[in-house]
């Protein structure tokens, strides 16, 4: 976590040093940036992180258990109590003799201490629950840096491929532009019909709004970053990437195999599934004798004098034995309780278990879907540059429709988006895979 937050620091150093001026600069980032961004800022991810030092403090918790207490305490009486004692007078007729006696001791000291030497298993139960809780949050800060890491690359691919759509849309505009442009000379020359030249002016003027969208949905996939990295959504930043195929081979078995070793899921309910064991040691545990050993140290005095004979003292040690009898069957509802989750814990994890497979199988389907696809659309781009060629050529030589040009130029804007789109899909797609594995924030273990 600190080499990530130096990291961070740097690169916010260095968008705000140099002055006025470079303040004003863009911060570029890269998707390796932007994952350790989201990992030093991101609040949702910082909340979870929190949770795990309260796993620990409960742990310190359940080790203080096995220590002594110690106790200081101190008395002032501030009503005495005096008691009269009366003795009937020995001579006929004469008054009692009454005694006062003061056995209130105006001030005391005293220093106490308890070790428990049993508890029926108690205090180990506890102390267990408590080691497996810390384990299971662990590895719930894993998944959700596991579903943060996720998050993280779709919003940066989906920033790349809405930059694309714009850069698509606008190379749409530039050939209707250009398209528009020879129709009118053509038709200044009379060798285009007015008709030709409405359309292809239509054809530019509908072109525009797709742009604009593009553009639209670009600013919103920045914005939705930024949310992701925990940036000020006001901050002027760039991002670097590009879209690009990385061929891998996906194995349904072996992703399965990894994934139930290391998906944060199953983990984490295995330690839950410890946790509810050692609960019903506990709970059967309040059923059984405890032991204890224990002791103080008095001081006592009628008169606040620090001189050491104005003050007594004595000490005293004692093994206290606690055997619970009987408390109306309430102890064991608990153990029943105990072992009730504890079988949920069961059904759920041969539930989770399945739902594993599935993920691993589904998202090894939709990378070979998406590798199939970019495939056949890198082919389809090629071939539909070429149709906008040959249109463009047999146009100027009268051998094709204004409708041709124009059903070309659209071809090849779909063919792009479908591009762009295929290679959106297989990076998302391989992100996934690793996400079914558990193993993407491995890089970013802390």
């Amino acid at each position: 976590m600190n080499r990530f937050r130096a990291l961070i620091a740097l690169i916010l150093l260095a968008a705000v040093s140099g002055g006025p001026a470079l303040a004003q600069e863009k911060m570029l980032l890269t998707l390796e940036d932007c994952l350790k961004l989201a990992l030093a800022q991101n609040p949702f991810y910082l909340a979870a992180r929190a949770k795990e030092d309260q796993a620990e403090a409960s742990l310190k918790e359940a080790v203080a258990g096995f220590f002594p207490t110690l106790n200081a305490s101190g008395t002032d009486v501030l009503d005495k109590k005096v008691f009269t004692i009366e003795f009937p007078s020995f001579i006929p007729g004469g008054s009692p003799t009454r005694v006062k006696m003061d056995f209130t001791r105006a001030y005391t000291f005293a220093l106490s201490f308890s070790l428990p030497l049993y508890s029926g298993g108690r205090l180990v139960a506890g102390y267990k629950t408590a080691n497996y809780n810390l384990e299971a949050t662990r590895e719930a800060i894993r998944q959700s840096r596991e579903e943060m890491v996720l998050n993280v690359k779709k919003s940066f691919y989906g920033y790349l491929l809405a930059r694309s759509f714009v850069g698509v849309a606008e190379e749409g505009v530039a050939l209707a532009e250009k398209h528009y442009t020879n129709v009118k000379n053509l038709a200044e020359v009379g060798m285009a019909s007015k008709f030709d030249l409405l359309r292809s002016e239509v054809q530019l003027a509908n072109l525009k709004p797709q742009l604009i969208r593009a553009r639209n949905a670009l600013a919103t996939a920045e914005i939705g970053l930024k949310m992701q990295l925990g940036l000020d959504l006001q901050k002027s930043v760039e991002f670097k990437g590009e879209l690009a195929f990385r061929d891998v081979e996906a194995d349904v078995d072996q992703n399965i195999v990894m994934a139930l070793a290391r998906r944060p899921e199953i983990n984490q309910l295995n330690y839950q599934k410890l946790m509810a064991a050692e609960m019903i040691k506990l709970n059967k545990g309040a059923g059984l004798p405890s032991l204890a050993v224990g002791g103080a140290y008095n001081y006592w005095s009628d008169h606040l004098n620090l001189k050491k004979e104005n003050w007594e003292s004595y000490y005293q040690i004692n093994l206290v034995l606690n055997i619970p009898i009987f408390n109306g069957f309430g102890n064991a509802a608990k153990v029943a309780q105990s072992k009730a989750a504890f079988r949920q814990l069961e059904y759920s994890q041969k539930g989770l278990i399945d739902s594993v497979k599935f993920e691993v199988q589904e998202a090894v389907l939709a990378l070979r879907q998406a590798r199939e696809s970019l495939f056949s659309q890198e082919k389809n781009v090629e071939q539909a540059q070429e149709a906008v060629r040959i249109a463009d050529l047999n146009y100027a030589e009268g051998l094709a429709t204004n409708l041709d040009v124009s059903s070309a130029q659209v071809a090849l804007s779909q063919a792009k988006t479908n591009h762009v789109q295929a290679l959106y899909d297989y990076a998302v797609a391989l992100a996934q895979i690793e996400k079914s594995m558990g193993t993407g924030s491995d890089r970013y273990e802390e």
